[in-house]
């Protein structure tokens, strides 16, 4: 029998796999409610912490909001994409870009503990299928 917390995971994942975009947690919320009415923020922050923690979700810091990983079997971090016009999150690996930027930080004898790379502009749907720059 599955646990609670295992279905609430699985709810919270289905809802941002469906979505264009990043959702906020309470955003979500009111997508979740519709099918189970009784669902509490403190559950659906919950939900997103331990899909976080498994890599199954980003959180964007910038938009303190949440997208559904596109590949879960990669341990790197990922750098997101994100379209300031209609909302699109894409999502690219790119190891040695991160390993340069530990690099680069660790100079000054920062120790990088994660990285959390967000990039804003336009996708190329909105650039006219990638003929605007």
């Amino acid at each position: 029998m599955r646990h609670r917390a295992e279905k609430t995971q699985d709810a919270v994942l289905s809802v941002l796999r469906n979505q264009h975009g990043a959702l906020s947690a309470y955003d979500l919320l009111g997508e979740l409610r519709q099918s189970k009415p009784t669902i509490s923020a403190p559950t659906v922050y919950r939900a997103l912490a331990a899909l976080c923690e498994a890599g199954k979700v980003h959180r964007l810091e910038s938009l303190n909001a949440f997208v559904a990983c596109k590949d879960d079997c990669h341990d790197e971090a990922s750098i997101l994409s994100i379209c300031d016009d209609c909302g699109a999150v894409e999502e690219s690996v790119a190891p040695h870009v991160l390993a340069e930027l530990s690099k680069v930080a660790g100079r000054s004898g920062f120790a990088t503990s994660r990285h959390v790379v967000e990039i804003h502009g336009l996708c190329a749907a909105c650039c006219d299928g990638g003929t605007r720059a």
